[in-house]
């Protein structure tokens, strides 16, 4: 949308809607029973398509870049400190499993959609090469597959559009189905039975505001969990950079070597390995820190107002609907695969959620939900399996890129 009433330019007024429906949608859910059940996420997500897609706010902005490039990775580190680490090791052996049996879902799905509509789409080839690659890994994967392809500019720009509507609309399924009765029934919930479970001593709050009870904090816990958290995504972003640097990468290089430039020179896999290994070596440090689980979560519900922002709705219409329907139907197949896979392998409903929210939306998205959801315990695992994404994705895309264009 090129018309806003607040420009793109006004970074302040910006921030200022970010943060207070951020705030607003937090306060929402831990108010009213109907915004806990829909989620704070939800609110936050839904109230941003409304005011991009109304012309109120710009579907573009360095703010919005900024929330992706600082924001985000801040709140890792400090949504991490809490974590596990025995429990991540023994969890992310299945969630590996329920994220590559997702990836057959979003390879199925890319085929079947293609053929359906490669008569209608302008080079669909090169396009289906660059979502399938997104929908296993992430942003990254895409934007090499765009290059790679050599896509038209004006298409790049409508399946951009088009996968940002598509992943605001999936996210929002997601957070929906724990409610739903139809999928509590019929597989095991063991994390959202454990966040029930420690909210139900006390009656008359909405299950957000039972959860996010009031803890004891002070200035020093904020000032050691933003400034170690910082400290950590310095450290890990000037690392990754020297990796990816210093280990060669590409069509002409090994796999080895391309697999080792995904571990080593992704930033936030790097993040998330250093926070790791501060957490085995400093246990008592972190042990003795409070407040990081809220300031992380409230920083991530600034993530969930940006994600719905780009999410224009007349600029699908305009450029091309069928993109939409492209990409509906890979979403649909990675969806259906996933749970039905997910059922075989006796997979818990939380672990395929995530499984295929860091499919279609990458590992960001899906550590977001596990938060907002109170599921703690995948943040980590889904961070590190969902990486994996990035890894892979490249070599899928390429693959079918080529298959689809007569290449193979």
């Amino acid at each position: 949308m090129i018309f806003s009433i607040i420009k793109a330019d006004d970074t302040i007024t910006l921030w200022g809607i970010i943060i207070v429906w951020a705030s607003v949608s937090i306060y929402l859910e831990q108010r009213f029973q109907w915004a806990s059940k829909i989620s704070g996420a939800i609110i936050a997500l839904i109230g941003a398509i409304i005011m991009s897609n109304t012309g109120f706010i710009p579907t573009e902005s360095t703010v919005y870049d900024a929330v992706w490039g600082i924001i985000v990775p801040l709140a890792i580190p400090l949504l991490l400190f809490q974590v596990n680490l025995r429990k991540i090791w023994r969890e992310s052996g299945k969630l590996v499993l329920l994220f590559l049996l997702s990836s057959i879902g979003t390879v199925a799905g890319t085929i079947i959609s293609f053929f359906l509509l490669r008569d209608h789409i302008p080079f669909l080839d090169k396009i289906a090469g660059m979502i399938s690659a997104s929908y296993i890994g992430g942003g990254v994967n895409f934007a090499a597959m765009a290059a790679k392809f050599d896509t038209p500019g004006e298409w790049v720009s409508a399946t951009v559009v088009a996968d940002n509507l598509m992943m605001a609309a999936y996210f929002v399924v997601l957070m929906m189905i724990p409610a739903l009765t139809f999928f509590r029934k019929r597989f095991t919930t063991p994390h959202i039975n454990q966040v029930e479970i420690a909210t139900d001593a006390e009656n008359g709050k909405t299950l957000s505001e039972r959860f996010w009870k009031r803890k004891e904090m002070s200035l020093k816990d904020i000032a050691l969990s933003v400034g170690t958290a910082y400290l950590l995504v310095i450290l890990s972003f000037k690392l990754a950079g020297v990796f990816d640097k210093v280990i060669p990468s590409g069509e002409n290089v090994s796999f080895i070597l391309n697999v080792l430039n995904g571990l080593l020179g992704d930033a936030f896999l790097m993040l998330t390995t250093l926070t790791f290994i501060a957490l085995f070596f400093f246990p008592k440090y972190f042990d003795k820190m409070r407040g990081s689980q809220e300031i992380g979560t409230y920083l991530i519900y600034l993530f969930f107002v940006v994600i719905g922002i780009p999410a224009s709705i007349p600029l699908i219409i305009q450029n091309a609907p069928l993109l939409l329907v492209f990409v509906f139907i890979i979403v649909l197949i990675n969806m259906l695969v996933s749970f039905a896979a997910g059922k075989l392998v006796k997979g818990n409903l939380e672990d395929i959620i995530v499984a295929s929210n860091a499919n279609i939306g990458g590992p960001t998205t899906a550590a977001a939900l596990a938060i907002a959801k109170g599921w703690k315990d995948l943040v980590g695992p889904i961070l590190v399996v969902g990486t994996l994404g990035y890894i892979i994705g490249n070599y899928i895309g390429t693959i079918l890129g080529m298959w689809f264009s007569g290449l193979l």
